[in-house]
Order: structure tokens, then C-alpha cells, then sequence
């Protein structure tokens, strides 16, 4: 089975482009399944299941997703061979922009869309700057000055990737991306022991083990100070 990993921020039309692709793959015989990875809700694994797509979701509370994904791929991984999947795609809503699901050896699509702003590559980190290829979507909406504007400043954080336009609506581009997906060679039967591609934050602070007070007293782990430099006199 091979394995894709999508990530990206809210909204950028990861599950459009998904879609889209999906349908490019089942016209090539490529049976495909999804694991949706989010925060607090989702509903995209209705749209999944209308298609007759093996979906699965899971929703990581108070946790970040990424860990949340890193701590549940290996048994995702499992569930897509007993399906007996060719292709198993998961999906992660890029929440924190420090954190990146990507794995060593596993390819990793970035869905980033035009309307996010012209600054946007350079915030959102290690889900666009360590992935494989990075989709740009809602193109449709913009100049194409726009379009080759945000492209430049895409390809200025990740030179190495490859950069597509992908239609989410009307599927443009989709049968193109299906095509750098599966590869009969990239099979595998495990995660178990591969790295993620960018370390996670090193540690815990106070507030992410359920503190809500405020004030020094009660900042423990791993804090970090903003530097607003000496005080007026």
C-alpha cells in the first residue's frame, strides 16, 4: 500500500482537491482510502463516504493534531492494508504552524490557497517548507499576476518543491497530481520506525496540561518570555 500525506491550513480546500484527485485514481483502478485527522469537528467524512470511499476521522481534542496524527498513523497505516487499499491519503488541518505531520520517505502534499494572503508561505513553517509538492488552490479567483506573485513567494520558501494549480471545483489539474501519488515501488507495510521529517516542539508548558491561570506563578515547562526591552523611566 502506498501512503500520501495532505496537510495545510484551514479551509484551503484540501478535502475539494482530495476529492477531485480520488476520482482521477478510481478511473485508473486505484482503490483509495482516507483517514481525516482535525481538531474539534469535521463533517468531511460524510462527503467521503457519499463517493464509497473507505474513511476514517478522528478528532484530536485538546491535543495539537500533528501530535495527534504522529501518535495514531502506525495503526491508520494498518487499518488501510486491511482494506486492502492500494492508496491510503490522510488528511491534517495544519493548526499550528510549528508542527508538521510529514514523514521521512512518505510524500507530503502542502494545499495552500491564493486567497490566504501574499505573506502566507512565509508563516505557515514545516508543513510548506518540508513537503513535496505543494498545491495551490483558488486560482481561479485571483489576477494571474496574483497567481504568479504567491507562486514566486512559495517557491522562495520551498525551492524544492514541485508547485501545481489545482482547481478544487472543477477538478483542473486533479488527474495531474493523481498521477505523482501512487507508485507501485513506494509500497509499504509499516511506519513503525520512520522519523517524522521535522521534530515537534521540545516540550510541555503549563497551559498545555490544562492550566487556564494566569501570571508567572503558574507558568511551568517550557515558557518563553517576549523581549519588550527596558521600561520607560
Amino acid at each position: 500500500m502506498n501512503l500520501v500525506i495532505f496537510s495545510g491550513p484551514p479551509s484551503s480546500g484540501k478535502t475539494s482537491i482530495i476529492l477531485k484527485v480520488i476520482d482521477a485514481l478510481k478511473s485508473r483502478d486505484i482503490s483509495v482510502g482516507v483517514v481525516k485527522f482535525d481538531c474539534l469537528y469535521t463533517d468531511d467524512d460524510i462527503l467521503y463516504e457519499k463517493m464509497g470511499i473507505p474513511v476514517k476521522k478522528g478528532l484530536s481534542g485538546a491535543l495539537c493534531p500533528d501530535h495527534y496524527f504522529a501518535s495514531n498513523i502506525e495503526e491508520v497505516v494498518q487499518w488501510g492494508i486491511k482494506k486492502d487499499l492500494d492508496l491510503l491519503i490522510t488528511e491534517s488541518a495544519g493548526l499550528c504552524n510549528r508542527c508538521s505531520p510529514y514523514i521521512k520517505e512518505i510524500k507530503g502534499i502542502c494545499v495552500i490557497d491564493n486567497l490566504s494572503g501574499i505573506n502566507t508561505p512565509k508563516k505557515i513553517g514545516p508543513m510548506l517548507k518540508s513537503s513535496d509538492i505543494v498545491v495551490i488552490t483558488k486560482g481561479d479567483i485571483v489576477s494571474q499576476a496574483e497567481r504568479e506573485v504567491f507562486a514566486s513567494r512559495v517557491n522562495s520558501v520551498n525551492p524544492k518543491a514541485m508547485t501545481m494549480h489545482v482547481n478544487g471545483l472543477t477538478g483542473q489539474g486533479a488527474f495531474e497530481l493523481s498521477t505523482l501519488l501512487y507508485d507501485k515501488d513506494k509500497e509499504i507495510e509499516t511506519v513503525q520506525g520512520m522519523e517524522l521529517r521535522f521534530p515537534m516542539p521540545a516540550a510541555m508548558c503549563s497551559y498545555c496540561l490544562g492550566e487556564t491561570k494566569i501570571g508567572e506563578a503558574y507558568q511551568m515547562g517550557n515558557v518563553r518570555k517576549m523581549d519588550l526591552g527596558e521600561e520607560d523611566e
